[in-house]
């Protein structure tokens, strides 16, 4: 019987300017996760708020790591952890 593990982020900042964080998941994680992609992005902003932080995530890809957070400006590592919660 296998014991089912709540999934961890690993969140790297990416891009030029840092305006991106990339979370590491595999390939048929990050496709279950776009195909809700519009709640996801309304979750962390909310999550964003409720910590009254000014950084909104714009939109959700993937990319061949994972998935890509692309968010309005260079978000500090505690936002960061807020999407991890």
């Amino acid at each position: 019987m296998k014991k089912k593990e709540k999934s961890r982020f690993n969140i790297t900042k990416i891009g030029p300017f840092k305006r991106q964080a990339l979370i590491s998941m595999s390939l048929m994680n990050s496709n279950k996760f776009i195909a809700m992609s519009s709640i996801h992005v309304a979750n962390i902003n909310r999550a964003f708020k409720d910590i009254k932080s000014n950084t909104v995530a714009n939109f959700v890809q993937t990319d061949q790591k994972g998935l890509t957070i692309t968010t309005n400006k260079v978000a500090f590592m505690s936002d960061l952890n807020t999407i991890n919660r």
